[in-house]
């Protein structure tokens, strides 16, 4: 017995934070994913091993079906608790899974390097709901939460737009291939940011204005799908930021990092960290390198399309 699953990593482009409140949201898959590879093992419990994409393994250790059916609370939070957690969650759904085995060999393999934050936690629930036959949705809701448009993306192969409607997720396909993309790149900020803490931070924000506000992001979002010249695209890109940057009570990382380039930058997911999305009508890899950001990807290198 093995069986292979694999889900998609994500780039939220349009609609972060304001997703959570219903904001009509952006969302690309990425070329980049992750393999969660399941074999038969013994002694009642998950021998569990997690490579990195350079095939260094940065968790190992087994988890206890009886762990999984009776999580222990624990003050301090490590990658065997949640991990623990998420399986706890997953037995609920389809207690199958311990209760019909001997045990398990579990192996997952990263597809890109983990501080990326391409979608770690989203790539793996998602393959365990797979795996399991679960919704991958509401196992997301109970275990870390968020808007879910990282899942939607593990699931789709093609650029998506995502929305929660009265709660529930609506996933739209679109084909964005922008005839500009070769003028489109991403960077890597040198820092992971946490999603959970990112979340926690604007849900403790007063929002005065949010219906005006997630008016004026759905338009952003069509914006940004319709825009035929690169210009266009960019502007739109502007708003967005200035918008955020408000709501977020927070410079933009233009404004922080980047105050002398002159193409577009614009946050992605939790700002602050992880990658930005930069528009150029030139090479701009030896503009980023120079301020210390090796990481720069192309559209082409990056997106699902």
């Amino acid at each position: 017995m093995k069986k292979t699953y694999y889900s998609n990593g994500k780039l939220l482009i349009t609609g972060e934070y304001l997703v959570l409140d219903g904001a009509k949201a952006l969302a690309l898959p990425t070329k980049f994913g992750q393999n969660l590879i399941i074999e038969k093992g013994e002694n009642q419990a998950i021998y569990w091993k997690s490579y990195d994409v350079d095939q260094h393994i940065w968790f190992e250790d087994s988890i206890s079906f009886a762990s999984i059916i009776t999580p222990q609370q624990t003050a301090e939070p490590s990658v065997k608790t949640t991990l623990t957690a998420i399986l706890h969650h997953a037995y609920l759904a389809n207690p199958r899974f311990i209760d019909q085995a001997c045990g398990y060999q579990i192996t997952t393999q990263l597809t890109f390097p983990r501080k990326w934050g391409l979608g770690t936690s989203s790539t793996l629930i998602n393959n365990i709901a797979q795996w399991l036959q679960i919704d991958a949705f509401k196992l997301l809701n109970a275990s870390f939460g968020g808007s879910g448009y990282d899942i939607a993306c593990a699931q789709h192969h093609y650029p998506i737009t995502y929305q929660l409607q009265h709660g529930k997720p609506k996933v739209v396909k679109h084909s964005f291939v922008p005839s500009f993309s070769d003028q489109i790149y991403f960077v890597y900020l040198n820092q992971k940011q946490s999603s959970k803490t990112a979340i926690a931070k604007y849900r403790n924000q007063h929002h005065p204005a949010l219906e005006k506000d997630l008016a004026f992001i759905n338009a952003i979002t069509t914006e940004v799908l319709e825009a035929s010249k690169i210009e266009t695209f960019e502007h739109a890109l502007e708003k967005h930021e200035s918008k955020m940057s408000h709501i977020l009570q927070t410079s933009t990382i233009k404004e922080l990092l980047f105050a002398d380039f002159e193409g577009q930058i614009k946050s992605l997911g939790a700002w602050g960290g992880d990658f930005v999305m930069v528009t150029s009508k030139t090479n701009p890899i030896p503009y980023f390198q120079a301020k210390g950001y090796p990481t720069v990807l192309s559209y082409q290198e990056m997106i699902l399309t």
